[in-house]
């Protein structure tokens, strides 16, 4: 079985689709159907940066969901179907909306507009400041929330991600967040690393986030996606449109339950996970299961190489 999944914040870099729009008219177009979409050119600040404006939540959040849904159509232009190749689909955070275009329940348009709003909606929630994110190196679930208990004092200190068995990230106040990597080791915690981000993600602090993206998905709500989707809030197996929008609002202050998903996903029978666009997921699955597969498609070189493996 195959899982096609979808990477998230973070793997956003300058020259992300250069080489691949260079090599194909099929992901020129793709990145021109963004650029029309947001009415301006996303993809030269992809192409071309500067870095620090990529960045930036409101622009990362569509450009890495268009290099992925660029590396897909590449993939289909050449004969290897998502909806005939893969048994479901998955991503983490922002990837979530680029699994669901994908898989049919948003057109590609809407998704980038979609993340638009997402990402500036998520970085106005919180005064720039007032809220940080780190990594927790060497921790599993249940020293984490220990941790987070601890450092909490009254402030909110919560877990956002659960990646693999050894990578949990907190969110939320910074005080709160620089007394988790400062108690980290007395929780027989590796280290705590502070992240480069600029907004405390899937933290309670998103609430004005959740509520924006509420109305969005109303006004634009997923349809069926062609095959079922692995959710970041339940770990589990979802079809339903009304639910999946459910879903996606609470995916904003909820944890994203990475680790647990991909286990579901091999219990399941996946043993072959393809990451479209990105090269940060790969590793987290092969820390978290053994006895898969797991393919990064990036390059125009990766896509021909897979589309020979499935074809």
């Amino acid at each position: 079985m195959i899982a096609f999944v979808f990477p998230g914040q973070g793997s956003q870099k300058v020259g992300m689709g250069a080489e691949l729009a260079d090599a194909s008219a099929v992901a020129r177009h793709t990145f021109e159907e963004v650029d029309d979409a947001l009415s301006e050119k996303l993809f030269a600040l992809m192409r071309e940066g500067p870095a620090d404006e990529l960045t930036l939540t409101a622009n990362a959040q569509p450009a890495i969901m268009a290099h992925s849904l660029a590396v897909l159509r590449v993939l289909e232009d050449g004969g290897i179907k998502l909806s005939d190749k893969a048994n479901c689909v998955a991503g983490h955070s922002l990837g979530e909306y680029s699994a669901l275009a994908a898989a049919g329940a948003f057109d590609l348009g809407s998704t980038a507009r979609l993340l638009r709003l997402r990402g500036q909606s998520m970085q106005e929630a919180v005064p720039v400041g007032e809220g940080a994110m780190c990594a927790l190196l060497g921790a599993d679930l249940e020293k984490a929330e220990a941790l987070a208990a601890a450092a909490a004092e009254g402030e909110v200190c919560e877990i956002a991600n659960d990646n693999d068995p050894g990578q949990v990230v907190l969110s939320g106040h910074v005080a709160a967040i620089d007394r988790a990597i400062a108690l980290a080791k007395e929780h027989g915690i590796k280290r705590g690393v502070k992240l480069p981000v600029s907004a405390p993600f899937h933290s309670s602090l998103m609430q004005p986030a959740a509520d924006a993206m509420q109305g969005a998905l109303e006004h634009t709500p997923p349809g069926a996606p062609h095959v079922p989707l692995y959710a970041n809030v339940t770990a589990a197996l979802e079809t339903d449109p009304p639910r999946i929008r459910e879903l996606l609002v609470k995916q904003i202050t909820g944890r994203v339950r990475w680790r647990e998903s991909v286990i579901a996903m091999k219990e399941a029978g996946v043993n072959h996970f393809v990451e479209l666009g990105g090269k940060v997921l790969g590793p987290m699955i092969g820390r978290t299961v053994d006895d898969v597969t797991v393919t990064s498609v990036v390059t125009m070189e990766d896509i021909e190489a897979l589309a020979k493996e499935m074809g």
